[in-house]
Order: structure tokens, then C-alpha cells, then sequence
């Protein structure tokens, strides 16, 4: 099961090194590139970056919380609250994500309107889509993690 896990902890890593990548390189250069590109908007340069931002600090702590699980499958810990803890959190972090995605959307048409770049917004409702489901997977994985340490505790307690 160590490898497994092993695997799984580089694909966290190799999942979050692009974003980190983008807080670190891209967004601090975004305002200025924003503000030539539509100098119209210009007033929604920091606005946007703020709030790419602020989706990264879920995404990440989200990111933390699978790292931590796997750590628990090492440990033969799976089966347990912290588990089930670890996986609540992961479905918040999932659904903040995407309802600051509905929220920005706005944002997204008033750029796609006057660049003329309906894709944007296709990106955006992938975005949200897409931490729907896994808050949806987290919250069907936590429901079924509960009823197995409950299955466990009662077949603890006969045995």
C-alpha cells in the first residue's frame, strides 16, 4: 500500500505545483497585463487577482487534507474520525470553491463580452463543475467512511 500512496502524494504535488506556479510567477504580472489588454475594465485588475487568490487558499488547504488521508492509509488509520474529518473538509473546501466561482462569474462575462471570448467563461463553469463533483464525491466517501467505522465499532463491541 506504500507505493500506492506514495504515488498518490507526488500527484498531489504535481497537481498543485502549476497553481503555485501561477500565484507565484503569473498573477503577480496578471494587473498590468489585464489593464493593457482591456483597458475598458482596467478598475477589475486587483479585484480579479484578489480573487484568484482567494480560490487558491481552499484549493490548497483541500490539496493538504488528501495528503493527509493518504498519510492515515499509511499509518492503518483509514478507518477512523480523522479520516472522516479530513474528508469533510475536502468536500467544504470543494464547495467554497465553486460557489466563489458562481460568484465571480460576472467577472468572467464582463471579460469574455468585451474581448469577444466566450471560452472564458467555459473555463469558469469547468471550474465550478468540476469542484461540484468532487465535493459530491468527498460527501458520498465520508457517508460511506462513517458507516464502515460504524460497521467496525459494532463488530468491536461483539466480538
Amino acid at each position: 500500500m506504500k507505493r500506492e500512496t506514495l504515488f498518490l502524494k507526488i500527484a498531489i504535488f504535481i497537481i498543485g505545483a502549476p497553481i503555485v506556479a501561477l500565484c507565484v510567477l503569473v498573477l503577480p504580472k496578471f494587473p498590468d497585463f489585464y489593464a493593457e489588454w482591456l483597458p475598458e475594465l482596467a478598475y477589475l485588475r486587483y479585484p480579479i487577482v484578489i480573487f484568484f487568490y482567494v480560490t487558491a487558499i481552499p484549493f490548497f488547504f483541500a490539496l493538504y487534507q488528501a495528503f493527509n488521508m493518504l498519510t492515515y492509509i499509511d499509518k492503518n488509520e483509514a478507518f477512523s474520525d480523522v479520516s472522516v474529518k479530513a474528508l469533510k473538509y475536502i468536500k467544504y473546501c470543494a464547495a467554497i470553491i465553486s460557489l466563489l466561482y458562481v460568484a465571480g462569474m460576472p467577472f468572467f462575462y464582463l471579460t469574455a463580452d468585451l474581448d469577444d471570448a466566450p471560452g472564458i467563461i467555459i473555463i469558469g463553469l469547468m471550474i465550478v463543475f468540476g469542484s461540484l463533483v468532487v465535493a459530491v464525491f468527498a460527501a458520498v466517501l465520508q457517508k460511506l467512511l462513517q458507516k464502515a467505522i460504524e460497521i467496525k465499532s459494532e463488530n468491536d463491541l461483539t466480538i
